[in-house]
């Protein structure tokens, strides 16, 4: 056992439990909500919410929620939810006994919401593993989703954020990585996203002027990590998993960045966001980021966030020598 796996929970019993409730298997991984959040007021006003807003919707069909995990797992709720919602139609029977027609019915229930959704399977962050196994955390991003969706007037308590923890059984032993994570929109960060900027006034009014600017950037950048033995060619995806980003800033600031700092080959998405927020750290703390930055629109290859992210860079040290 990694020795940093003890500082997962702040109360060994915490840890204990959870583990005994959750059994991983070698080379699986789960990213659970940690014990310290189980009293979060906020989350619970959320759960409480999106309980009501179920029951009161689907009162017509006498059908009464009372636990998010429980209830929802099987499918039979979120068929009836998403009828009612969106009049879709499912190819499902209303009724699943067994665990395998359960889980048949949960991906097509899935798929129809991706797709009504316009979620690409990277944006999603539920599975049918997890909604069926009742992680609450998965669960409650999935309600969140249909219900911005079909429902945008349902008053959502914002800034709900979680402490999560992933573990994964490793050959050698349970390696963890911590987070927080946000559940609804982190408001504080929306209101101070800048609005019509340059940005949005090339990618509305100018878009043919697009390519010219990540041209710019692309030449911008691979001066400076060039000396690395990189070579950028692709501002939507390059950037997304945050090591050259990280490893530009470092080039920029003068300073060499610890390879235990950070996944030089990051492979989920969790160990991407990792980078990201390291990054956006970074660079509030050097007073180079004075707009809010949502670490996940990078993460998802969000063109307009990450050129923001390259500009004031660019802006600072477009003189600077290699």
């Amino acid at each position: 056992m990694e020795p940093d796996f003890l500082n997962a929970f702040t109360q060994p019993a915490a840890l204990n439990q959870l583990l005994a409730e959750n059994v991983i298997a070698q080379g699986e991984k789960k990213k659970l909500i940690k014990p310290t959040s189980s009293n979060n007021p906020k989350l619970e006003e959320l759960k409480l919410l999106l309980i009501d807003w179920i029951n009161t919707t689907l009162k017509e069909e006498h059908i009464v929620v009372r636990s998010l995990e429980e209830d929802l797992y099987d499918g039979l709720v979120l068929h009836h939810l998403l009828e009612n919602l969106g009049s879709i139609k499912l190819d499902v029977d209303k009724i699943a006994l067994t665990e395998k027609k359960q889980r048949q019915k949960l991906s097509v229930i899935l798929e129809a919401v991706a797709k009504c959704l316009q979620l690409e399977e990277s944006q999603l962050k539920w599975s049918v593993e997890s909604i069926f196994t009742k992680d609450l955390l998965s669960t409650l991003h999935l309600l969140v989703a249909i219900a911005k969706h079909f429902k945008p007037s349902l008053a959502m308590p914002p800034n709900v954020q979680v402490e999560t923890v992933t573990i994964e059984n490793t050959s050698r032993g349970l390696k963890t990585a911590n987070a927080v994570e946000y559940i609804t929109e982190n408001k504080e960060n929306l209101e101070a996203q800048p609005k019509d900027d340059a940005f949005d006034e090339l990618f509305s009014r100018a878009p043919d002027k697009l390519d010219a600017v990540k041209k710019v950037f692309l030449q911008f950048v691979n001066q400076h990590v060039g000396k690395l033995g990189l070579n950028v060619k692709n501002v939507e995806s390059e950037f997304a998993d945050g090591v050259i980003l990280l490893l530009l800033i470092g080039q920029l600031e003068g300073y060499f960045l610890n390879l235990r700092d950070f996944f030089l080959t990051p492979a989920s998405t969790m160990e991407m966001l990792h980078n990201v927020n390291l990054a956006l750290d970074l660079l509030t703390d050097g007073g180079l980021l004075n707009f809010s930055v949502n670490s996940e629109d990078i993460v998802n290859g969000d063109m307009k966030a990450t050129m923001r992210i390259l500009y004031s860079l660019y802006s600072k040290y477009k003189t600077k020598e290699t």
